[in-house]
């Protein structure tokens, strides 16, 4: 009898918010937000790394999920990078972006004279060219190039997905897809990059296995995201290749042992500065390690006086938490490509702690 290898597992998270990118209006709300485990696995028939206990039913994007990061010059700098990416691979006709979020980029293309329609639940703008709708295959798109920002991380069964996307456009065309970087994740032990709501984590050669053709790839935003330009008529389905296993680190959760090291050496105060995906998972598990943070910072007005899932932790504009905040104090890095740009909004005035490895460093 034939039967199925098992799956290994890497790492294991219980009880993480479903969204960590959703806002709410109190701490008592925002503490009682739906959870889900996590039970990260590399498939042993296909290769491809996900979130085995992952219940798509769980999640509802609508106009409360806030990710959008373009309120950084930093992140709009990233853009752009990907924009002129777009616009020499893919041309400026006929392009579709599934899952569009809040319009940011789209419109960026827009301004850059491109015929773009995109669709997502989330939007909240009046743009007529975004349907505020998840992308559904009897839809058509019958496009030339596809944009997938963000997206595929967020989708049960990826392979599926890009297939119903492959068929909708009539069996081709060209995709520029976009995901966090699985290997930077676990080469920095960034534990708080594992999130419920993102169901899958990549590695380019996960693409280079699903496509016959990548026309081009590589890594942005300082390593942590990876991009592939590829023809969706050569979608194929992947295949476990042992020289492509998951080199996944024992020393995962290093740099939380660190930072409570660090907190119990100083006796500073805590902040951390970025309330989105990473600031959530980080507040979360220091709250469970018994030293809480005590001030969320980040710019997007969009995220200021609402609360985080899982601690209720009220977010900040830097204006109002540096305000109260004394000089000197630990202000946590959530994401280091951001140093510099907090370094100079709050005058360099602070510890600054990016926690991205087990080497705590500033």
């Amino acid at each position: 009898m034939n039967t199925k290898p098992d799956n290994r597992i890497l790492c294991q998270f219980k009880e993480l918010p479903v969204f960590q990118n959703r806002m709410y209006d109190s701490p008592e709300e925002a503490r009682n937000c739906p959870k889900g485990d996590v039970v990260l696995v590399e498939d042993a028939l296909t290769g491809l790394v996900y979130n085995s206990t992952f219940d798509p039913a769980k999640l509802n994007y609508d106009e409360n999920y806030q990710n959008e990061q373009g309120v950084s010059a930093h992140f709009r700098a990233h853009l752009e990078e990907v924009a002129d990416i777009v616009e020499r691979l893919l041309g400026r006709r006929q392009i579709m972006e599934v899952g569009c979020g809040k319009g940011y980029f789209l419109e960026m293309l827009e301004q850059r004279g491109f015929d773009i329609w995109g669709h997502d639940p989330a939007y909240e703008g009046s743009n007529p060219r975004i349907r505020k709708t998840y992308f559904d295959e009897g839809q058509g798109l019958r496009s030339a190039g596809l944009i997938l920002r963000h997206v595929l991380e967020h989708i049960a069964r990826p392979f599926d997905f890009l297939s119903s996307i492959a068929r909708a456009n009539g069996g081709g065309g060209l995709i520029y897809i976009e995901v966090p970087c699985f290997e930077w994740i676990c080469r920095h032990r960034s534990w708080f990059d594992v999130f419920y709501e993102h169901v899958n984590y990549f590695r380019i050669p996960d693409f280079e296995r699903m496509f016959g053709r990548v026309v081009e790839s590589g890594h942005l935003f300082g390593g942590q995201y990876l991009y592939v330009v590829a023809d969706l008529a050569t979608l194929r389905a992947p295949r476990f290749e042992p020289e492509h296993a998951v080199r996944f680190p024992s020393d995962f959760q290093a740099s939380l042992a660190a930072t409570l090291q660090h907190d119990e050496r100083t006796g500073r105060p805590t902040a951390i500065w970025g309330g989105a995906s990473k600031g959530v998972i980080f507040a979360l598990h220091r709250e469970r390690a018994n030293r809480p943070i005590e001030t969320v910072i980040d710019i997007n007005p969009a995220k200021q006086g609402r609360y985080l899932p899982g601690t209720g932790l009220r977010v900040q504009s830097p204006a109002e938490a540096l305000s109260s905040l004394p000089l000197g104090a630990t202000i946590y890095v959530m994401n280091p490509n951001y140093l510099a740009e907090i370094k100079d909004m709050s005058n360099h005035a602070y510890e600054y702690v990016k926690v991205d490895d087990d080497k705590l460093s500033s």
